[in-house]
C-alpha cells in the first residue's frame, strides 16, 4: 500500500508537468513502491539490502556495515504510486489521493472525466475517506480554476474530502505565480515546485480529529418565513437536535454539537472595497476592518469560534446571493490573520428549476479553493423547489436530509 496515489489518467501529461511533479517527490524524500522493495523493507523501521546500496535513497538513514538500516528518529520515507486506470487500484477507499489534470483548448482532460465517470459507476462511497488535493496546469490563460471545481465537486460527491487551499495550478508561462515572486527569491518554475511540495506534504500530513463539541454556525441572508432553503436546513437540524438529545439521555458528552444561526440583513453589509493589502493587514491585527460593521462586529467573530460554517443558498441567478458573497469576499481580514484548514464548510442549496451544482461549484472556489476552509465528504444537500413550502413535497427528502446530517456528523 502506498502513502500517495497520484491519479493521473491522462498519458499525454506534458513532460515539463511530470518533471515538476518528479521533482517534488524527490524533494519529500519519496521512492516508488517497486525501489522500496527492492530493499525489503520491513514495517519496524529496519532495512535490510538484497542489492546495491543506494545512498540518495536512504541519506537520511544511519547504514551499517552489515548491511541492516536503522531510520533516524525523524526521518520518512514515503511510497507513491501512479495511477493510470481504475484497475490499477481495487479499492480508492481510505487513500491518500493527488488528481493530476492538463486541460486542453478547451478546459477539459477528457481522461480524468472518463476516470471519474469510471468511479461513480462503483457507487455513490468509491471515494469515501479518502482526502485528496488536485493539480491543473493549462496551455492558455483559462479553464484552471473550472475544471478544478468540476474535479472537486465529482469527487466529493463521491465520498472524498479536500483538504484547505488543495489546488496547485499553472497556466501559461507560469504567469499565476506572479503574486509569490513579490516575496519569493525564486524562478516561476521553482515556486510551482514549491507548491506543489507544500501541497503533497499537507495531503500526507493530514488527520482530521472530531471534537468532543463542535460549533456550527449558519449564515443566511432570506428572513422568509416560507424559505425553502431554511425549512430544508431545519430538517437537517432536527436531526442534530435529536442526535444532542440522545447523547445526553445515554450521558455521552461526546460529539454534542451548538448551532446558532446568523441572519445576514440587507443593507447591513459592505462588499469588500479593496483596500491596499498594507492596510487590510493593520487592521486584521486589530481583529476589525476599516468599513466595520456587522461583519466585523458579529459575523467575523463568530466564524472563527466556530468549527463548522453552514451556507444557506437559494439559487439568485445562478449564483450565491449579493449579502453572502459579499459575507466571503470580507473574510479577506480574518484570513490575513489564520488559516481555516481546521474549519469545514457545509452548503444547503435550494434552486427554483436547476444549477445547484453551479453554486455548490462557487462555494468550493471562493472557501475551499481560495480561502482554504476544509471541504469534508459529501459536503452539500441539493434540492429543487420553486413555490413556498414545495420542499416538503419532494419525495423522500427527509431521509435525503437524515442521511445527509449522518454524513456531516461523520466528518465534521
Amino acid at each position: 500500500m502506498s502513502d500517495l496515489y497520484i491519479i493521473m489518467p491522462n498519458k499525454n501529461i506534458s513532460k515539463n508537468l511530470q518533471e515538476k511533479i518528479e521533482t517534488s517527490l524527490k524533494d519529500l524524500k519519496f521512492e516508488t513502491n517497486d525501489e522500496l522493495e527492492a530493499y525489503n523493507i520491513k514495517v519496524n523501521g529496519k532495512y535490510e539490502s538484497n542489492k546495491e546500496i543506494r545512498r540518495d535513497v536512504f541519506d537520511d538513514c544511519n547504514i551499517k556495515s552489515n548491511r541492516k538500516y536503522e531510520r533516524n528518529k525523524d526521518s520518512r520515507i514515503y511510497t507513491y504510486k501512479y495511477v493510470y486506470d481504475i484497475e490499477d487500484v481495487l479499492d480508492f477507499r481510505n487513500k491518500k489521493l493527488l488528481f493530476v489534470a492538463e486541460i486542453d483548448d478547451i478546459g477539459i482532460d477528457i481522461d480524468m472525466l472518463l476516470f471519474l465517470k469510471k468511479l461513480t459507476s462503483k457507487g455513490k462511497d468509491s471515494l469515501e475517506n479518502s482526502t485528496a488535493g488536485i493539480v491543473v496546469f493549462s496551455k492558455s490563460d483559462d479553464f484552471t480554476k473550472r475544471f478544478a471545481q468540476d474535479i472537486i465537486f465529482c469527487a466529493n460527491s463521491l465520498g472524498c474530502c479536500f483538504i484547505g487551499h488543495p489546488l496547485v495550478e499553472s497556466i501559461e508561462g507560469f504567469k499565476n505565480f506572479s503574486t509569490w515572486k513579490k516575496t519569493m527569491d525564486l524562478s516561476f518554475e521553482d515556486i510551482c515546485v514549491y507548491m506543489l511540495k507544500n501541497l503533497i506534504q499537507r495531503i500526507l500530513e493530514y488527520t482530521y480529529k472530531q471534537k468532543e463539541e463542535t460549533n456550527i454556525l449558519v449564515l443566511y441572508s432570506s428572513p422568509h418565513k416560507y424559505s425553502n432553503t431554511r425549512h430544508l436546513w431545519s430538517m437537517v437540524a432536527s436531526n442534530i437536535k435529536k442526535n444532542n438529545k440522545n447523547n445526553k439521555d445515554k450521558k455521552n458528552n461526546k460529539n454534542n454539537i451548538n448551532i446558532k444561526e446568523l441572519l445576514i440583513e440587507e443593507n447591513k453589509i459592505q462588499d469588500c472595497k479593496g483596500c491596499p493589502y498594507e492596510m487590510c493587514i493593520h487592521y486584521g491585527k486589530k481583529n476589525t476592518c476599516f468599513y466595520g460593521g456587522v461583519i466585523t462586529e458579529d459575523v467575523l467573530p463568530s466564524i472563527k469560534e466556530s468549527d463548522v460554517i453552514v451556507w444557506l443558498c437559494p439559487n439568485y441567478n445562478d449564483s450565491i446571493s449579493a449579502n453572502l458573497m459579499a459575507t466571503i469576499n470580507r473574510l479577506t481580514v480574518l484570513y490575513r490573520k489564520m488559516n481555516f484548514y481546521e474549519k469545514s464548510i457545509i452548503g444547503v442549496i435550494v434552486s427554483g428549476n436547476s444549477g445547484s451544482d453551479s453554486i455548490a461549484k462557487q462555494l468550493i472556489g471562493s472557501l475551499n479553493v481560495n480561502k482554504g476552509f476544509r471541504l469534508p465528504p459529501y459536503f452539500s444537500i441539493r434540492a429543487i423547489a420553486n413555490d413556498p413550502k414545495a420542499i416538503e413535497k419532494i419525495d423522500g427528502i427527509e431521509d435525503r436530509a437524515r442521511t445527509f446530517c449522518e454524513n456531516m456528523m461523520k466528518n465534521i
